[in-house]
């Protein structure tokens, strides 16, 4: 599964795995932030100019079926001259091989261009989203606190997707309209100084109704992407959380806020389509007004015998051409705003600040003793420090002790065991572990040497054997196995059809909420940590299993430094310290005997809840 997962970055795309390294930028200068249409521009050139050499040849190829198609209606031109003033067969039979042989090449060069544009487009986009993906991964914690999973998901599919249609198009489209238009200009005033005049007086019509136009679409096609993300976001919430919903009774509540929601969207996509709709109006009207200036002219210019009659049929194709390349880029026009738009937010994304990389003398750690140390230590989430979470934390964890952390709700105690792992920096004070600075210690190095059960055990898609295996990618099957009777979860495994192989769903759904408590602590014991955290990690077990969970968890636990909070005061007797909590403060620490001889605020904790259970 795992293998499975990886497989599609391993793409045989030059530098990629250095990309990784290095934020998905090959070491290449900062960009210009995406907040504008020169900005965004910028950066996605910076993606497409990896094929200089193929995009060199596109661009090529694009001027060439460019000129072609100028040749086409010059030629038609020239063959009615031709046999108006009576020439014979031959000359015709020439005529028809050449303007055969001009189509067909055109043909060609548009199919070539048209093919290698979509394999750059395509490679554009493959970077673009495994940049971004592989960005979203260095990202700090409080960035995904902040947002919804399904918006985030959205800027990976909807927003690159959008960018994706114009590459594969609409850009060399515009690009090819933009050459045509200059082609068709240049010709047209060579025939006809005084017609191209009168051709141009559709020009200002059209920069004024085009200016009007992208002036009210550009806000809207980005409020119709941000409103399509929020969607993303709330269906994707609402989806997760469907026994909540429906354990509630409210999924008429939830129906109604989706229609709202809808309705942002329905509102903002009717206005940019409708008011962008007016382009091609715009342009067909000034393309009719465009061939009967120049259809009444040309014929009176053509009676004075100031022109031929080839030349007017020429210059009405011409006129045509001049004002089908601008029809093409308004039509196109819409799909340029829609993709800058999502360009935009996906840039924004990229643009985020990564997790604070460690400093040069960060080193690596092999291995840890696991001695801890809390030294004044604060820390608050909001930026402005107002409402400090946790305030003048002291303790110190000896090398294998396990450390009990209690309290009522919002005490802080899940906030402590973040600030271990680096997941947020304190506001102020210092964490040492092993009596080094853990600002000092690679993130990944630390992690790497701690092990954590938490209250939602998060499992993937995939067999139960890849799921534990994920603790330690490189553990045998044996060393598997042998973990998962450790944790109690052997006997279940072997009963289920499949056993090891089976296959979970979606966040292990088919299986009990103790089951896949157990196999995140199997998961846990491969990883063979020094420092074990354990949040409420037999909140979801029975008494029975919880009983042999807690054999398993002490076998783990010997030798190694263990953090374990708990609300149920009965699991934590042989902690070596207990650690009160209570609204951001340190109250009380001790044994739980020498808790219990204060007669403070465990003391009461304890025996309140013992009361509750008698």
């Amino acid at each position: 599964m795992f293998k499975a997962f990886i497989e599609p970055f391993q793409h045989p795309a030059p530098k990629l795995d250095q990309e990784m390294d290095n934020g998905g930028t090959s070491g290449r200068k900062p960009k210009a932030k995406a907040k504008n249409w020169s900005g965004t521009l910028q950066r996605i050139w910076s993606y497409l100019a990896r094929r200089k050499i193929k995009l060199s040849l596109v661009l090529f190829m694009v001027v060439l079926s460019s000129a072609l198609s100028l040749m086409g209606p010059y030629l038609i031109g020239m063959a009615v001259d031709d046999y108006l003033g009576g020439a014979g067969g031959q000359t015709w039979v020439h005529f028809l091989i050449g303007l055969s042989t001009v189509y067909a090449l055109y043909s060609l060069t548009s199919w070539l261009h048209n093919v290698w544009m979509i394999e750059i487009a395509q490679e554009t986009i493959y970077r673009m989203r495994f940049d971004l993906f592989a960005h979203l991964h260095r990202l700090p914690i409080p960035f995904f606190g902040k947002r919804q999973q399904g918006e985030i998901m959205s800027r990976l599919t909807n927003d690159i997707e959008n960018v994706s249609s114009t590459l594969n198009s609409s850009a060399i489209q515009i690009f090819s309209s933009v050459l045509t238009l200059i082609g068709t200009v240049a010709v047209m005033l060579w025939l006809s100084p005084l017609l191209t005049l009168l051709t141009f007086i559709i020009v200002p019509l059209m920069v004024v109704g085009m200016r009007w136009i992208t002036k009210r679409t550009g806000p809207l096609y980005k409020e119709r992407q941000r409103n399509l993300g929020e969607l993303n976001g709330y269906i994707e919430e609402t989806l997760s959380g469907q026994r909540i919903i429906k354990a509630f009774s409210q999924e008429e509540r939830v129906i109604r806020e989706l229609a709202e929601r809808n309705e942002r969207i329905r509102q903002s996509g009717f206005w940019a389509q409708t008011i962008s709709g007016f382009i091609p109006k715009l342009m067909n009207g000034l393309n009719n007004l465009s061939f009967a200036i120049v259809a009444g002219v040309g014929g009176i210019l053509a009676i004075k015998g100031s022109i031929t009659v080839g030349v007017i049929i020429v210059f009405v194709e011409y006129a045509r051409q001049f004002t089908r390349p601008l029809n093409d880029l308004a039509n196109q026009w819409n799909t340029l705003l829609s993709a800058i738009a999502g360009a935009e937010r996906v840039f924004e994304v990229l643009d985020e600040e990564v997790e604070s990389k460690d400093e040069g003398a960060a080193i690596t750690l092999d291995t840890l003793e696991g001695a801890v140390r809390f030294s004044d230590v604060s820390f608050s989430y909001d930026e402005d420090g107002v409402g400090e979470t946790l305030s003048g934390m002291n303790f110190e964890a000896k090398p294998g002790e396990m450390i009990a952390l209690v309290g009522p709700t919002g005490a802080g105690k899940t906030t402590l065991i973040q600030l271990l792992s680096r997941f947020y920096d304190p506001s102020s004070g210092t964490i040492t572990v092993d009596g080094r600075d853990i600002t000092t210690i690679r993130r990944e190095s630390l992690r790497s040497q701690m092990a954590f059960v938490l209250q939602d055990s998060f499992l993937f898609q995939g067999t139960i054997r890849e799921n534990i295996r994920f603790g330690r990618l490189d553990a045998t099957d044996e060393e598997v196995e042998e973990a998962a009777k450790h944790a109690n979860a052997h006997t279940f495994i072997t009963r289920m059809t499949d056993g090891y192989d089976k296959v979970l769903r979606v966040d292990g759904s088919g299986i009990s909420q103790g089951q896949k408590q157990l196999l995140a602590i199997a998961r846990a014991i491969l990883a063979d940590p020094s420092i074990l955290v354990l949040d409420e990690a037999t909140s979801s077990i029975d008494t029975v299993t919880e009983i042999k969970i807690q054999e398993g968890l002490q076998r783990l636990m010997e030798g190694r430094t263990s953090f374990v909070i708990a609300h149920r005061l009965n699991t934590i007797r042989q902690a070596d310290r207990i650690l009160v909590l209570k609204e951001g403060q340190l109250l009380e620490q001790g044994s739980h005997e020498e808790l219990l001889a204060q007669g403070g605020f465990y003391s009461d904790l304890f025996h309140g809840e013992w009361k509750q259970e008698a």
